[in-house]
């Protein structure tokens, strides 16, 4: 039976992206456009945008005509991917789709390992800045419930003979929620590595560019030297699933032979679940034969590169609503990539230095630090480019009491704020922009303040918002009104 397109969008992930009784997601977004919804919070979701659906619609029609299609478009995704973000330059690179960056850290886990017999243990950010079913990923387990390719499974459980090592995690704030320095993140990183090793397993190091507030961690120079000094024990594995990279950035890590996760949901807009692992030359000539039978319930045959021998343990299931995602996702990039890299770079410039000014100014948000990216550490090889702009903005929100004190909103007023924002109704008397609905990052925890757990709401920059602003010489004016618009609201409603 043929399915829509906007049905296809919602399988072949997980419960995430099931739809619940609103017609929306978990990430709270419905798998059509919805023309009136300021998007503003891509560092958890996005809602489809209307060129992509129609692309999603087109393809989703070709599937249905051509069943046996699958692969020949899955094969046509990976090309264009390795076009679009750069990886294209370095010579070699190869592409593995996958449904979600969760889905990349199990992948990577089992290509990190030699031969049998020996423990693969990672090195990761704290999972508060990274994902919730990241460290059961890395350490091998079922991470959920079911399996993108329809499998019930029992979360928690080894994927496969191999005994689970759990992930050691780095914290990367104070339990406050400041920052701690990089160069003791980098120390406790590389402590972490040695203990790995000594106790005679493989290290799969997890670099994180960004986290879910922004963080890059451990720093690039630290990731390199550990890389230098432990040879073929150590694999790194980048993170880059929020996919805030330029291309120059992305090259110079593959040429550094570390593995690169992205996926198009982030900061590139595209539907939730479509990931991609970035293989490097060298380290894809020295994985095609790693045995794949582990991750036959989270994979199909034509999601991993031609002729390689690894792959052909793996069923050929079609997995239609990854690929449809990923048609969605590469409109966006193709769109961005469009936009010249110094208009690109003036834009968030300026529309970060706006969002910034206004929430350390105004007394209802408490600014969540993040490290700049652009300093002697910041962290990346390609200096200069527009990925050093900071486009995460976590931000705390304040009430004053009757007393005059400033108190935190708690977590789950932080919740049906995030819910409320999205919503646009309007009564008599309130102002214009109580009718104006916008999406922000959801409330990520972001330690504590007396004694109580407070989380931070995000306002982001993403592909989307620059694509509009070069539409026109009023786009960027118009870019930073909606953000601003948006913080109001914030501020209005909490009043």
């Amino acid at each position: 039976m043929h399915m829509t397109a906007a049905q296809a969008l919602t399988e072949g992930g997980d419960a995430r992206i099931t739809l619940g009784g609103a017609g929306a997601n978990a990430y709270g977004c419905p798998p059509h456009p919805d023309p009136g919804l300021v998007a503003l919070g891509s560092s958890t979701a996005s809602v489809i945008s209307g060129a992509a659906f129609e692309a999603v619609t087109a393809l989703c029609i070709r599937l249905h005509q051509r069943p046996a299609g699958h692969a020949a478009e899955a094969a046509r995704l990976r090309r264009a991917l390795l076009q679009l973000s750069g990886a294209d330059t370095v010579p070699g690179t190869e592409v593995v789709l996958a449904a979600s960056g969760t889905d990349l850290h199990l992948f990577a886990t089992q290509l990190a390992a030699r031969e049998p017999g020996v423990a693969v243990q990672a090195v990761m950010a704290e999972a508060t800045e990274t994902g919730s079913g990241v460290p059961a990923a890395l350490a091998g387990r079922h991470f959920a419930a079911g399996t993108c390719q329809g499998q019930a499974v029992s979360r928690g459980a080894p994927i496969s003979a191999q005994t689970p090592c759990e992930p050691l995690e780095i914290a990367l704030r104070h339990p406050d929620g400041t920052l701690r320095s990089a160069d003791t993140v980098d120390a406790d990183v590389a402590d972490a590595v040695e203990q790995v090793l000594r106790a005679g397993r493989r290290c799969l190091l997890v670099l994180t560019d960004l986290s879910k507030t922004g963080l890059l961690a451990p720093s690039v120079a630290c990731a390199a030297r550990l890389q230098q000094r432990h040879g073929d024990r150590l694999e790194v594995l980048v993170d880059a699933c929020q996919y805030r990279l330029a291309p120059a950035s992305l090259a110079a890590y593959l040429a550094q032979d570390f593995m690169v996760a992205i996926t198009g949901s982030k900061f590139v807009t595209g539907p939730a679940f479509c990931g991609a692992l970035l293989l490097p030359p060298a380290l894809a000539r020295r994985t095609r034969k790693r045995p794949l039978q582990a991750l036959r319930l989270y994979t199909a045959r034509s999601f991993w590169p031609d002729h390689w021998p690894a792959a052909e343990v793996l069923d050929d299931e079609p997995n239609p609503g990854l690929l449809l995602r990923w048609q969605a996702a590469l409109v966006e990039l193709q769109r961005f990539r469009a936009v010249p890299e110094p208009l690109v770079d003036r834009f968030l410039q300026g529309w970060g230095q706006a969002v910034g000014e206004r929430l350390r100014s105004d007394a209802t948000f408490g600014v969540v630090p993040v490290a700049p990216l652009d300093g002697a550490r910041g962290g990346r090889w390609s200096g200069g480019r527009w990925d050093r702009h900071q486009t995460i903005f976590p931000f705390l929100v304040y009430r004053r009491g009757a007393d005059g004190r400033r108190t935190p909103l708690r977590l789950s007023e932080m919740v049906d704020l995030h819910r409320a924002l999205a919503q646009g109704d309007a009564g008599v008397g309130d102002p214009p922009l109580a009718a104006m609905r916008f999406q922000l990052g959801q409330p990520v925890a972001c330690g504590q303040r007396d004694g109580q757990p407070v989380s931070a709401l995000r306002l982001c920059a993403s592909a989307r918002t620059v694509v509009d602003a070069a539409r026109s010489p009023q786009g960027r004016a118009e870019a930073v009104a909606q953000a601003m618009a948006a913080l109001d609201k914030v501020r209005w409603l909490v009043q």
